[in-house]
């Protein structure tokens, strides 16, 4: 039995740039953070007393015989690209919901690259198992996916990841001292708005239009690194991170009609009213996490403007995927 543990992520700045229609072209730039939130892949081989040779059992449950009648595309696409002929009984849990905005297909992916891996008895590198992640998603399957979920699950931290170039990607971690990475952490609040019932066809719609977005996704880029200096270079107080991500939610809204909605405004507002200094939704919109970044000692009065509002504690993870359990005799 093999069990991988692969992190959520937290994207900051530059989502949108992390799309190879736009880093193919020109500079993709992103800072995220993988979080204390995770999926866990189970994956042993199946005993042979049973009438089929796949047993997979996420939100749904299949029992077929072959690959190609295999429902879900990444469980399907990743047995294939490593040639796993094996009889295979798989389990998938989550401590957070899918279409939630913080990577949890590509999360998955990375868990069950990672676990199929070890199941042949191979370790790839974090770069290896990024990199064959995209490939998967993004070729095989023709997902509406960028570069960075994949990335951050692989990785781990708190990170400037950057697209493009003959490597398609390289990982900087921020590195900046325990007392100031803290204080990052103790003045971020996470918060479900529900589910997005249109997360793909936004992801869609906003690669359709990445053309003829050049002037603001030049300006994520821009404010990717201005965030960078002044987490790590300059050392300004935490409420110039606040301003900036919401000049980040500016930026994004005005990409597509379908990134927010009303109600999603009205979430924001109401923060934003009760001292949150600035936020963000994260992922493709419409739904999933509000970002937002609070002085500790006003987080009471955002977490009462938003009663009835999910509050999701985390803390930064710096592991990435990782086998937690690795047996031959299960």
């Amino acid at each position: 039995m093999i069990i991988s543990r692969t992190p959520f992520r937290i994207s900051f700045f530059g989502g949108g740039t992390d799309y190879p229609i736009w880093y193919k072209e020109n500079e993709g730039r992103v800072i995220n953070a993988s979080i204390d939130k995770y999926c866990f892949v189970n994956l042993r081989e199946l005993p042979p007393f049973f009438d089929y040779k796949y047993r997979l059992r996420y939100f749904k449950r299949e029992e077929v015989n072959t690959l190609d009648e295999i429902e879900h595309p990444s469980i399907r696409e990743c047995l294939r690209y490593l040639n796993i002929n094996k009889n295979i009984d798989l389990v998938h849990h989550s401590d957070l919901p899918a279409q939630s905005g913080l990577g949890s297909s590509s999360t998955f992916t990375v868990g069950l690259l990672h676990a199929a891996y070890a199941m042949i008895n191979k370790m790839p590198s974090k770069y290896k198992l990024a990199l064959e992640a995209i490939k998967i998603e993004q070729n095989l399957i023709g997902e509406a996916v960028g570069s960075q979920d994949q990335t951050a699950a692989a990785f781990g931290g708190l990170n400037r990841v950057n697209f493009g170039g003959t490597r398609e990607l390289s990982v900087t971690p921020l590195i900046i001292n325990p007392e100031r990475l803290r204080n990052l952490q103790d003045h971020l609040m996470l918060f479900f708005t529900g589910f997005s019932r249109n997360a793909s066809s936004i992801a869609e719609k906003q690669i359709d239009l990445t053309p003829s977005k050049t002037l603001e996704l030049n300006a994520m880029i821009d404010l990717c690194k201005e965030a960078e200096k002044s987490l790590v270079e300059s050392q300004e107080p935490m409420s110039e991170w606040g301003r900036l991500l919401s000049e980040q939610w500016k930026i994004k809204k005005s990409m597509s009609s379908l990134i927010t909605n009303s109600d999603i405004d009205e979430m924001y507002k109401k923060a934003m009213v009760a001292g949150a200094i600035g936020g963000k939704l994260l992922g493709a919109g419409g739904g999933g996490f509000l970002l937002f970044l609070v002085e500790p000692d006003k987080q009471h009065l955002v977490k009462s403007a938003l009663n009835g509002v999910l509050n999701v504690p985390f803390n930064f993870d710096f592991s990435g995927s990782k086998i937690v359990y690795y047996s031959n005799h299960d």
